[in-house]
């Protein structure tokens, strides 16, 4: 009786862990502009006295403040200060802003910055080139399966091997039911052939006028930091430009690596 009266106390407790973090998401999305209670109940799905009770909780550990005219709800300060101790390590954006806009500019076409998310993919940031027919296919914010996608791919071809059937096993089935052209075999042909070749390549399997090519940047430990990749319609993204275009890529990587390991390799250890 004792271990149940224990187990249903964790559950309890985790679950309004679980809600707090949502809470402060939800927070955290109204930026200088804050959230008003309305709004956070609203979304969260949770009914009010819990919801005043979970940002009371986050008020005390610092990670929520009220403003006390407006009474809508801010980012703490010690948010800041976890975000800014957090910095160092997932700073790869701000690293990348100009390595994305290099490659727009020279390509004249869409460039990308990618991160991993456990089995996932996601796009951090979509830089527009100035060709004027474009694709759509990715967009800032979206995710896919480790594998899908140039970017995805890359990022996917630069673990080890074990860790590659891992993710592939755990995607399994929603690749079998959202990716009608991704077979695990398929995935990891296309692994295979990204090392090969140093870049990767999805011929347009997501949507087929849309192609794209990647390339993975490390951290200096080896683990991967995400991906460039480039995005175009299939007509300029042949296989005669793709060498080219991998050659800027696995530049700009290498500027961007270059960057990590200012911020993670003590001087003179580099």
């Amino acid at each position: 009786m004792d271990d149940l009266k224990s187990s249903t106390h964790d559950l309890s407790g985790s679950q309004s862990v679980d809600r707090a973090l949502r809470l402060l998401a939800l927070v955290g999305r109204g930026a200088e502009h804050g959230a008003p209670l309305t709004d956070i109940v609203e979304e969260s799905g949770l009914n009010k006295p819990t919801a005043r009770r979970l940002l009371l909780a986050l008020m005390r550990a610092g990670l929520v403040e009220q403003e006390a005219q407006t009474k809508r709800y801010y980012l703490g300060e010690e948010a800041y200060v976890l975000g800014t101790l957090a910095s160092r390590r997932h700073g790869l954006l701000e690293l990348s802003m100009e390595s994305l806009r290099n490659l727009s500019e020279v390509t004249m076409d869409t460039s990308f910055i990618s991160v991993r998310r456990e089995n996932y993919s996601m796009c951090l940031y979509r830089q527009e080139g100035t060709y004027p027919v474009r694709t759509h296919a990715l967009q800032t914010g979206y995710q896919h399966p480790l594998g899908i996608g140039a970017g995805s791919l890359a990022i996917l071809a630069a673990l080890k091997d074990d860790e590659v059937e891992r993710v592939l096993a755990a995607n399994e089935k929603v690749l079998d039911a959202q990716y009608s052209n991704y077979t695990l075999g398929q995935i990891r042909e296309d692994v295979a052939k990204t090392r090969e070749h140093g870049y990767s390549v999805n011929p347009g399997r997501i949507v087929a006028s849309s192609w794209g090519i990647g390339a993975a940047i490390l951290f200096p430990d080896g683990r991967v930091a995400g991906a460039l990749s480039i995005a175009a319609i299939d007509s300029r993204l042949t296989e005669k430009r793709q060498p080219e275009l991998a050659r800027y890529l696995k530049l700009e990587a290498g500027r961007i690596e270059a960057k990590l390991r200012k911020m993670f390799v003590p001087e003179g250890r580099g």
